[in-house]
């Protein structure tokens, strides 16, 4: 039986399908992806992401516990609240899961991964924990809800009180903090400014309904990966996993090479590849014409040789087909993707599709 968040019931008032999401019952849409899409690039929509894994490490070896653990460094974090984004790796430097982790202080960060990966993230982390002097404790009493849009912060911001909405409101892009009983971060997984606010199981239900009153839509797990795809943000399991490096998955941007004697685990694996000159690469294509690109379409190169379309989808912002592919460095401006027997032209463009609303694909 699927697990459910502390806000199934309001899923199902709401009228939500339901779908099983990484073994949890999730609300995939409320009636229109495409309308609740198009609510969080021009207004606010809100997301149940409960079935997210909140972890709290504490103790006085964490942050040397998270140096060893993660290919980015928990060391770049001096002011308390402040996030990174890394992923942590295999012996061989492929990717166990992606996650964010803040900096709280220096014997406590909080860790969110994904729902999919829970088993073995905390398997894994448990196991590489040994010798250090720190703790790992699940918050399965917290909820979180991500708002998400334009207008997300400034809704959110008039549930609060004056002072909460004004701490809020300044919080720079990628820190996260406790205010009242909310921890509120500005981080998200749409291209969007807002917030994901992390809430006890108890208040998470009151909070939902307040941000309905507030004009915040529900939001489906659907949207989210139109817009998450859009954003040109990658999804674990789909364009990422134990079988691929940061390297092929245009993840290079998370790695902390310096200091060079961090000895993070998946290092030595990573230091071998970069210096292959024959590494896939993770580029964003863009249909011509008509067509749907969906994940694990052939892509051609006009060389012969093949890759395959990671994540695909119709784009609502854009009115057209887009896609992350991992493709052989050979790769040009131009490919062919193999529909239905067909060899259909798309050309290679720089990701994101859409920052903030708008369109960043030169037409």
């Amino acid at each position: 039986m699927s697990q459910r968040t502390a806000l199934h019931e309001q899923h199902l008032q709401a009228g939500a399908k339901m779908v099983d999401f990484a073994g949890w019952d999730m609300p995939i849409h409320y009636g229109s992806q495409i309308e609740e899409h198009h609510q969080v690039r021009q207004d606010a929509g809100m997301f149940d992401v409960s079935h997210m894994v909140i972890l709290d490490l504490q103790g006085p070896q964490t942050r040397d516990f998270l140096r060893k653990l993660l290919a980015n460094d928990v060391a770049r974090l001096k002011e308390s609240g402040k996030a990174l984004y890394s992923c942590m790796l295999n012996h061989q430097g492929g990717i166990i899961d992606d996650l964010i982790v803040y900096y709280l202080n220096d014997t406590h960060y909080r860790i969110v991964v994904n729902a999919g990966t829970r088993d073995k993230d905390i398997a894994w982390m448990q196991e590489q924990i040994k010798g250090f002097d720190t703790e790992l404790n699940e918050r399965t009493d917290l909820s979180m809800i991500a708002v998400q849009g334009p207008k997300a912060r400034e809704k959110m911001a008039g549930l609060l009180s004056d002072s909460e909405a004004s701490e809020a409101l300044e919080l720079g892009v990628f820190f996260g903090k406790q205010i009242g009983t909310l921890f509120i971060a500005r981080t998200g997984y749409t291209g969007e400014d807002g917030f994901e606010i992390m809430v006890s199981n108890e208040e998470a239900p009151g909070l939902w309904q307040k941000l309905i009153d507030a004009g915040v839509a529900p939001t489906g797990l659907g949207a989210r990966d139109t817009l998450r795809l859009e954003a040109g943000m990658n999804l674990y399991g789909s364009d990422m996993d134990e079988t691929i490096s940061p390297l092929e998955a245009g993840l290079n941007w998370t790695i902390a090479w310096e200091p060079e004697d961090r000895d993070f685990i998946g290092r030595n694996a990573l230091d071998v590849q970069r210096g292959r000159d024959d590494l896939r690469r993770f580029v964003g294509l863009v249909l011509e014409g008509r067509g749907v690109l969906r994940g694990h379409q052939k892509v051609i190169l006009p060389d012969g040789s093949e890759g395959e379309i990671t994540s695909g989808s119709f784009s609502p912002t854009l009115n057209q087909a887009i896609a992350m592919a991992r493709v052989p460095a050979s790769i040009g401006d131009r490919v062919e993707v193999e529909i239905r027997g067909k060899h259909l032209p798309a050309r290679r463009v720089k990701m994101p599709f859409v920052r903030n609303g708008k369109s960043l694909i030169d037409k």
